[in-house]
C-alpha cells in the first residue's frame, strides 16, 4: 500500500467516533480499524487470522500508527469493530476508495446486482437471509455502493438510493452517469432517479 493511501486511510478513521468508555481502552480505534480493512483487503476474513496479520506486520503498521499496547488481540478486533456507526465507517470507506481512484462515477457504467448473501439465514434464530444490492463501477473494478434491503422484491425500489450514494461530487452534481438497464431497474424506477431513458433494442438509463 502506497504512503498516500495509508497516510489518508488513517486521516478519515482518525475522526471516527469511538463509542468505548472512556479510561478502559488499550487501543486506539483508527489502529483497529485500519489493520482490519488492510486485512480484509488481503483476503483474510476471520479474527484469529487478523491477529496474526497485525502481528506478522507490525513493524509496517508501526511506520504511521501509535499501536500503544502492540496489536489487539482477535477478541478486541472482533469486539471493537463491531461498536462503530456502520454507516459512518461505509462513508470513510467510499471517500478512500473515491479518492484513490479519482472521479467516482463521472462518465463511467455502473452495473446494479443484487445477491443475497450465502449462510446468512438462520433458521434456528429466525433470522432472514440478508438481501444486498451493489454499485459496481466497470472501469474501476471496485464496488462504490451498497445497501442491505429487507426483502429481495424490494431491490428495484432501492436502486435510487444507491446510486444517490455513489455520488460524491459538489452539491447539486449528478453522480456520474450510471448505466443500468432500464428493463432490469424500471422504467419508473429510472425516471425517478432522475434518469434519461435512451430507446433501442437494449433501453439503457442515463443518470
Amino acid at each position: 500500500m502506497e504512503a498516500s493511501a495509508r497516510v489518508l486511510l488513517l486521516r478519515l478513521f482518525r475522526d471516527m467516533p469511538d463509542p468505548r468508555m472512556v479510561g478502559k481502552v488499550s487501543h486506539k480505534l483508527h489502529d483497529i480499524l485500519v489493520i482490519t480493512v488492510c486485512a480484509v483487503l488481503c483476503g483474510l476474513e476471520h479474527w484469529t487470522r487478523i491477529e496474526d496479520f497485525g502481528k506478522a506486520h507490525e513493524a509496517w503498521f508501526r511506520t504511521f500508527l501509535e499501536l500503544p499496547n502492540g496489536i489487539p488481540s482477535h477478541d478486541t478486533f472482533g469486539k471493537v469493530s463491531a461498536a462503530p456507526d456502520p454507516d459512518a465507517f461505509e462513508q470513510r470507506i467510499q471517500l478512500w476508495i473515491h479518492a484513490l481512484l479519482g472521479s467516482p462515477t463521472r462518465g463511467k457504467h455502473i452495473a446494479i446486482d443484487g445477491k443475497t448473501l450465502r449462510r446468512s439465514f438462520d433458521r434456528a434464530s429466525g433470522q432472514a437471509a440478508i438481501h444486498m444490492i451493489n454499485a459496481y463501477v466497470h472501469e474501476n473494478h471496485a464496488v462504490f455502493g451498497q445497501l442491505k434491503v429487507d426483502d429481495k422484491t424490494n431491490e428495484i425500489t432501492a436502486i435510487p438510493s444507491l446510486l444517490h450514494q455513489c455520488s460524491f461530487g459538489p452539491t447539486g452534481t449528478k453522480a456520474g452517469r450510471p448505466d443500468p438497464q432500464s428493463l432490469a431497474c424500471g422504467k419508473r424506477t429510472a425516471l425517478d432517479a432522475g434518469c434519461q431513458l435512451q430507446r433501442g433494442p437494449m433501453p439503457r438509463a442515463y443518470c
